[in-house]
């Protein structure tokens, strides 16, 4: 992505001279942050501007409310704009002069692979697709992060649980399990359970579609099971689908028996079909044949989910709520699946001797380490695997070794902890280059969320890495990969909150429309905006002004726009009537993840949002005790918009100083309801008229979406440096710091 910033040019900086910028701060900021007042606990009275580069820390925190425009507070006087900006320039030169003779590139010495790296680093390394969430407890986040080196600590009850996921896993892809195993998934309770579901047949509807892994040869028994008390309509037909191939269909009758099927009263079914061992997309669903009007009740909304409440008495399409997958039964050891063709990169001879048999496994272990310890494998890697393949192939065959051999390797330090050393003659606090083994994963880790390749470890290896054409040439080739799509689902996911969707639930009774489609929707939408400004290097800025988005026809229907059908996102061009769709601003992975209580808006949450993801620069925690807006009342027979309730709550300290920032904001979004749907009064068509002027905290007056977007571009240049802050931190692996902020504004003006 191109970090240039699209605003319109600066207004011509005033003198940058001490003096001059000395005044500037007594008659503009020493009235409110002076030895008496230290508002936010800061004094600028008697600081020296001829020592700002001494006092980075301090004054980048001066820096970054300039840079938002957050001071002075909102309603103060302000000095002209080419003298504001001369200040914020001249503070930031003057702490940029003084970092250049002192570099402190911060460091992470030790950085554990979380559970969505732990994932990656085996599909890349054993051709063997898991779900991380089964095996291995949630990792802490820290600044906004789940990849902060800090916050990835290691406890011996973690310990515990690498070690059994290293069982399991290697298990998985070499071995095979003689037991039968169970695991159950279940839909979400407001899945759409009468439209078709990306991934699987088109002329399907509903049903689920799941990642398992089968780990052994043999037989499964797949069981499926509805939610609700109606009755279902007759003439149904059920397929599974292994990989997108039909294995099985059956008419479905809800009840009663059919060939090769049970039933009962719940509308449970089962069927066993043989699997070849390996990860597979596992599908039931139903063939949309049956175009008979449903008696749903109901059927007006978007909504044909489980959560529907089934009456009895009327009949309703099938829903599947829970699959559950059990086996093997009758297991044979695999003989061929993409793991085993990954890890055994060569096979002893059928009569092979000892020897034989030991130099074709030290070559798969080698192999083995490299990959797994992202550097070539040496002769204490070799020594330490060594002795688990010959106990495994003294007690078994020679797959056994090799699979005992792999727990070891998954479970060391080598694989789940990245180090990065410092040089033995360094001295203390001395900047120096990591080596370009420690480069590859720090590169593969932010790009991929995964091991370096063979041609990333080969080229470090040689120590052309860092030769800044071949770097390049490795960047542009790693984010033209597949893999490059965890910088989308982790980076992006992240800093735009996309991982809090799942959570989000609104009350059907106010939002009817709503289901697990929609969400997902969202959030493939805001996804692929970012995908695309990624992929085609557009600016940045483009998150906030894109003229575009992507769109199928469930999420069109929801935002009012025709001719948009199929479940499949295509781009769509937005023309002057959806302008207020544009961007961030307009989509409803923002605007769902910012209501409260399920049943309304939050300017104040939007306001956060902006200030945060935007600016960044986050509002203070709200102090304790702060009463929820429904105790705000108008009266027995006033009923108050949410304005004048927020009117209300803020009228006092110490709310209001920070409202007045964060409200404005919100309430220039409120044609938006809660699910994103463009609306003009407030509580339906018999509600109030919604009022969306406002006076931003700059004093910039603003009516609706629209009129903010622009408002705010005038600060991009800050929503570039919170990005590049973002990508830092999450590349990284540790916060940014006050002394990053110089390299970092090197970084946007290159």
């Amino acid at each position: 992505m191109a970090a240039v910033s699209n605003a319109a040019a600066p207004t011509k900086a005033a003198p940058a001279n001490a003096a001059a910028q000395r005044k500037l701060l007594d008659q503009y900021c020493v009235t409110c942050h002076d030895d008496e007042q230290k508002t936010a606990n800061l004094s600028l009275e008697k600081l020296d501007l001829a020592t700002i580069g001494d006092h980075p820390e301090l004054w980048e925190k001066v820096v970054r409310k300039l840079r938002a425009g957050l001071m002075p507070p909102p309603s103060l006087p302000r000095p002209p704009l080419a003298e504001y900006e001369g200040l914020r320039d001249y503070l930031e030169g003057e702490i940029d002069r003084k970092a250049a003779s002192r570099s402190n590139p911060g460091s992470v010495v030790m950085h554990r692979l979380n559970r969505t790296e732990y994932a990656n680093s085996v599909r890349d390394l054993l051709d063997l697709e898991i779900d991380s969430t089964t095996l291995l407890p949630p990792d802490d986040s820290a600044r906004g992060f789940d990849n902060v080196a800090g916050s990835l600590t290691i406890s011996p009850t973690l310990l515990e649980a690498y070690m059994t996921a290293a069982t399991r896993v290697a298990r998985m892809a070499v071995g095979y399990w003689k037991t039968p195993t169970e695991s159950a998934y279940i839909a979400a309770g407001d899945t759409s359970q009468n439209q078709h579901i990306e991934g699987l047949p088109f002329g399907t509807r509903g049903g689920m579609l799941v990642r398992h892994t089968f780990p052994a040869d043999g037989n499964y028994k797949f069981s499926i099971q509805n939610f609700g008390l109606g009755k279902y309509v007759p003439g149904e037909q059920l397929e599974f689908l292994i990989d997108g191939e039909r294995v099985h269909l059956t008419d479905y009758v809800g009840v009663g028996l059919t060939q090769g099927m049970s039933g009962d009263n719940d509308g449970s079914i089962e069927v066993t079909i043989p699997i070849k061992a390996g990860s597979h997309m596992v599908g039931a669903t139903f063939l949309a044949t049956n175009y008979r009007p449903s008696l749903d009740v109901i059927k007006q909304y978007e909504r044909k989910s489980l959560e529907n409440n089934s009456i009895p008495q009327l009949q309703y399409y099938p829903a599947i709520g829970l699959l559950r997958i059990q086996g093997p039964f009758t297991p044979t050891r695999p003989q061929d699946s993409r793991s085993i063709r990954k890890v055994f990169t060569c096979r002893p001879p059928a009569q092979a001797t000892t020897a034989q048999e030991e130099t074709c496994a030290k070559d798969i272990l080698a192999t083995l380490t490299r990959r797994a310890y992202r550097r070539p494998s040496t002769t204490s890697d070799m020594e330490w695997v060594w002795g688990f393949y010959q106990q495994g192939r003294k007690d078994g065959a020679f797959e056994d070794g090799i699979e005992l051999a792999l727990r070891r390797v998954l479970a060391s330090p080598q694989f789940l902890v990245r180090t990065e050393k410092e040089p033995a003659n360094i001295k203390t606090g001395q900047p120096y280059r990591i080596t370009d083994l420690e480069l590859a994963s720090r590169l593969s880790f932010m790009l991929w969320s995964s091991i370096p390749d063979d041609e990333l470890v080969n080229l470090a290896n040689q120590d052309k890495l860092h030769n800044p054409v071949v770097l390049e040439q490795q960047v542009k080739r790693m984010l033209a990969d597949n893999r490059s799509q965890a910088l989308i689902e982790n980076f992006a996911d992240q800093i735009l909150y996309l991982r809090n969707l799942p959570a989000t639930s609104p009350d059907g009774v106010f939002y009817p429309n709503w289901d697990d489609e929609l969400r997902k929707s969202f959030r493939r939408e805001t996804e692929m905006l970012f995908e695309s400004i990624m992929r085609e290097d557009r600016n940045v800025v483009d998150l906030l002004t894109a003229d575009y988005t992507f769109l199928n026809e469930r999420l069109a229907q929801h935002y009012g726009i025709p001719n948009i059908y199929g479940s499949q996102f295509r781009r769509v061009q937005l023309g002057p009537d959806l302008d207020y769709r544009r961007g961030l601003l307009g989509q409803g992975s923002f605007l769902s993840v910012t209501w409260v209580q399920n049943f309304r808006t939050s300017p104040v949450k939007r306001g956060v949002w902006v200030l945060e993801n935007i600016l960044g620069t986050p509002p203070p925690e709200p102090p304790p005790n702060v009463p929820p807006l429904e105790d705000s009342k108008g009266g027995p027979e006033k009923i108050l918009t949410l304005r004048e309730q927020m009117t209300i709550h803020r009228k006092n300290e110490p709310c209001a100083s920070c409202h007045k920032l964060m409200d404005p904001i919100g309430f220039a979004l409120e044609n938006f309801d809660a699910d994103a749907k463009w609306r003009i009064k407030q509580g339906g068509d018999g509600g109030v008229m919604i009022d969306a002027s406002s006076v931003l905290w700059d004093g910039s007056k603003v009516n609706g979406p629209v009129e903010l977007r622009k408002a705010l571009l005038h600060y991009s240049p800050q929503f570039v440096r919170m990005i590049t802050e973002k990508m830092m931190t999450y590349g990284t692996g540790r916060g940014v710091e006050y002394y990053d902020m110089p390299v970092i504004r090197s970084i946007v003006r290159d």
